[in-house]
C-alpha cells in the first residue's frame, strides 16, 4: 500500500468497460489511484495511456509484477476470467473482476480456490446492488417488511443489434461469451435477485436464438425457479426487444409488494405501513469501487463475495443445461 493509503490500480483490458475503469479511478471522487493499464493490444493499451496520462506496460505479466500496484480491474472477455484472476491473486494483487465471475462453475472454483490461497479481496462487479432503491428493496425483504416472499419476477428486455454482436470474434461465443443474453446481459439481474430471495433449489429454462446469426448463444430466454424458501421466480433475458424496455423487478409476499421500472419503485405497499423513503442519485460503480477499496483497506469482507457471484454462474448454468436437455436442473 502506498504511504499516502490509497489503494493503487492497474487496470488490465482497455476495451469499451475497460476504459470506464480507467475514468472512474482517474474521476476526483475516486477513492483510489490509477497506476498503469496493459492490454494484449499493446496499441489499445498505448492509445488509452496516451489520452489519460497514465504509464502502460506491454505485457499484462510486467503490470502483475509492478511493486506500486496493490490491486487490479480485470475487464477481459469473460473466459478469459479464471487465467487472469488466479495470475493476478497469486502476483499478490487484490482483484475487482468484471461479470460474470466466469463462464462455468468449475472455473469459478479455480478463482475462489486462489483467493483463499492469496489471502486477497476479490469481489466481482455487480453494481446493481448498490443503487439506492435495490438497497432498500433488500433490506426491507431481509427485516420482513414484505411479509413471507411468495413469488417474484425479472425481466431484462433489451436489444443488441446484429452489428453488436459482429464487432468482435469473442461475442456470442461459449468459450469466451459463456453465453448469450443470460451470461452477458442478465447476470446482474441473477445476482440481484439471488441477493434479495435467497439460494434456489431448481430452475427450468426455454431459450432460444430469434433475432440474430452467426452466434452460437442464445438471444432469448425464459426461466422459471423454486427458491429454498418456497417462493416461485420468473425470469426473462433477451436481447431481441428493438427499443429496449427498463429493467423490471417485481417482489410480491403475503405482506406486501414491490415493483421497479430501471431501479425506481412505482409500486410499493407493505401492511406493517412502511413507506418508500426519498432516494438521493446514486453512481452504483463508483459505490462498488468504494466497497472494494474500503474491504481492502479495512479487512473485510466487499458487498460482493465470489461465493455468492458464483451462486450467479451456478444459476445461469444450470438453466442453459435445463434449456439443452428439456429438464429441471439444481444449481451445483
Amino acid at each position: 500500500m502506498s504511504t499516502s493509503s490509497r489503494l493503487r490500480f492497474g487496470v488490465v483490458g482497455v476495451g469499451v468497460i475497460g476504459r470506464l475503469h480507467v475514468q472512474r479511478l482517474l474521476s476526483p471522487d475516486s477513492p483510489a489511484d490509477l497506476v498503469a493499464v496493459a492490454d494484449t493490444s499493446l496499441e489499445a493499451g498505448q492509445a488509452v495511456g496516451a489520452e489519460f496520462g497514465v504509464d502502460v506496460e506491454p505485457s499484462v505479466d510486467q503490470l502483475l509484477g509492478r511493486d506500486d500496484v496493490d490491486a487490479v480491474v480485470l475487464a477481459v472477455p469473460s473466459g478469459l476470467h479464471a487465467d487472469a484472476a488466479v495470475a493476478a491473486l497469486e502476483a499478490g494483487k487484490h482483484v475487482l473482476l468484471e461479470k460474470p465471475l466466469e463462464v462455468t462453475v468449475d472455473a469459478a472454483d479455480r478463482i475462489i480456490d486462489a483467493e483463499k490461497r492469496s489471502g486477497k479481496v476479490l469481489s466481482v462487479v455487480s453494481q446493481r446492488r448498490f443503487a439506492p432503491e435495490n438497497q432498500f428493496l433488500h433490506h426491507t425483504i431481509a427485516s420482513g417488511g414484505l411479509g413471507r416472499i411468495t413469488t417474484a419476477n425479472i425481466e431484462i428486455a433489451l436489444w443488441r443489434s446484429q452489428e453488436y454482436y459482429d464487432s468482435g470474434a469473442w461475442r456470442g461465443t461459449w468459450a469466451l461469451d459463456g453465453g448469450g443474453a443470460l451470461m452477458n446481459q442478465g447476470v446482474h439481474l441473477v445476482d440481484l435477485a439471488l441477493w434479495l430471495l435467497g439460494d434456489v433449489e431448481e430452475v427450468y429454462a426455454h431459450s432460444g436464438l430469434l433475432a440474430h446469426e452467426r452466434i452460437e448463444v442464445e438471444d432469448t430466454i425464459t426461466i422459471t425457479a423454486r427458491l429454498r424458501s418456497g417462493a416461485l421466480l420468473t425470469f426473462l433475458a433477451t436481447t431481441t426487444a428493438f427499443g429496449d424496455l427498463p429493467l423490471r423487478v417485481a417482489i410480491m409476499g403475503d405482506g406486501g409488494t414491490a415493483v421497479t421500472l430501471a431501479e425506481k419503485f412505482t409500486h410499493f405497499v407493505a401492511s406493517d405501513g412502511r413507506e418508500l423513503p426519498a432516494f438521493e442519485p446514486a453512481d452504483q460503480q463508483l459505490g462498488q469501487l468504494t466497497d472494494f477499496v474500503t474491504a481492502v483497506q479495512q479487512g473485510t469482507a466487499p458487498l460482493v463475495t465470489s461465493a455468492q457471484a458464483r451462486a450467479a454462474v451456478a444459476f445461469i448454468e444450470a438453466a442453459y443445461t435445463s434449456a439443452r436437455t428439456g429438464r429441471p436442473v439444481a444449481p451445483r
